[in-house]
Formats: C-alpha cells, sequence, structure tokens
C-alpha cells in the first residue's frame, strides 16, 4: 500500500491530466462554428439520432461498471487511463471559426473508428456487460459507416478503409473494465462535440 508521500503526487499528476483533458474540450466547445454546410438534412437528422443513441448505450455501460464494480468516478482513472495508453480522438476540424467540412468528416469518421479498436478491445470485460458493450460497438460501427457513406457520395472518402493501430492491452479483469469506465467516458465527450457541431449543420 503507498503511503502519503507516493499517493500525493500520484493524484496530483491525475488531477492535471483531467484538468488538461478538461480545459481541451471546453475551449473546442466554446469557439464559435462556421457557417451550416450543404449536407442532406437526411444523413444530419441520421447522425444526430445514431449520436443520441450512443449515448445511451455509453451511459449504460457506465452504470453497470458503477452499479456491479463500483467504478463511479472515470476521474479517479485518469491516471491509469494515462499508463495503458488509452487515446483522446481529436475534433479539432470541426467546431471552429471557418469549418472543414472534409476534415470535419474525416475526423468524426477516424474518431468512431477508434471507438470501434477501442470497444473491440474490451472483449471479455464481463458476462454482465457484454451484451451491453456488443451494443455500443455496433452502434458506433453503424455511425461510422453512415458518416463513410457520406464522404464517398461527396467524394471527400480516402482511397482506402483507415487501419485500426494499437490497441491498450489490459492485463487484469480490473484494468479492462477500469479501461471500459475511461472509454465509455473519453466516447460520451467526444459525441457531445459530435452532437452540436451536427446540430450546427442541420439548422436551415
Amino acid at each position: 500500500m503507498a503511503g502519503p508521500a507516493t499517493q500525493s503526487p500520484m493524484k496530483l499528476m491525475a488531477l492535471q491530466l483531467l484538468l488538461w483533458h478538461s480545459a481541451l474540450w471546453t475551449v473546442q466547445e466554446a469557439t464559435p462554428l462556421g457557417p451550416a454546410s450543404s449536407l442532406p438534412q437526411s444523413f444530419l437528422l441520421k447522425c444526430l439520432e445514431q449520436v443520441r443513441k450512443i449515448q445511451g448505450d455509453g451511459a449504460a455501460l457506465q452504470e453497470k461498471l458503477c452499479a456491479t464494480y463500483k467504478l463511479c468516478h472515470p476521474e479517479e482513472l485518469v491516471l491509469l487511463g494515462h499508463s495503458l495508453g488509452i487515446p483522446w480522438a481529436p475534433l479539432s476540424s470541426c467546431p471552429s471559426q471557418a469549418l472543414q467540412l472534409a476534415g470535419c468528416l474525416s475526423q468524426l469518421h477516424s474518431g468512431l473508428f477508434l471507438y470501434q479498436g477501442l470497444l473491440q478491445a474490451l472483449e471479455g470485460i464481463s458476462p454482465e456487460l457484454g451484451p451491453t458493450l456488443d451494443t455500443l460497438q455496433l452502434d458506433v460501427a453503424d455511425f461510422a459507416t453512415t458518416i463513410w457513406q457520406q464522404m464517398e457520395e461527396l467524394g471527400m472518402a480516402p482511397a482506402l478503409q483507415p487501419t485500426q493501430g494499437a490497441m491498450p492491452a489490459f492485463a487484469s479483469a480490473f484494468q479492462r473494465r477500469a479501461g471500459g469506465v475511461l472509454v465509455a467516458s473519453h466516447l460520451q465527450s467526444f459525441l457531445e462535440v459530435s452532437y452540436r457541431v451536427l446540430r450546427h449543420l442541420a439548422q436551415p
């Protein structure tokens, strides 16, 4: 058991990481959006519906992790997430003064593709959480497909689908469940920004 002298720097580092990530998302959400695009309303409305569905799936996973394993505070796991190498997906091309449509769609797709990989890495998290995780994976994959198909229609899709990079390796059941809390939390932050951007684009 680590003593107070060891725990204090670790807690400080975890707090610093949490504040850094919070500041990043605050800046992104506070930045004004550029003018609305000419993306099809049917596409944008479908995306908004998919975002809300995934947010519900993610909340269900977080609630079950909290109720079953008492992992209720993602901020307490920030240091572990850093050591495991759980990444964040950027959306820097979306909430900007001059919204870069091609870049924004690409970052939306890349972020969803990243979370597909992270959710796949959580497989085997527990028998109780398996069905919820499966639903979340499926809905994230469907949303990624929706974005990709629109990119293809606009001629913005790259020639090849992206390939998945290295994912975190969870060495224990605790790490996998703690990783589940962090991945779900990161995904929710990503979706909040995504929803705001898509809602703006859907305005007449």
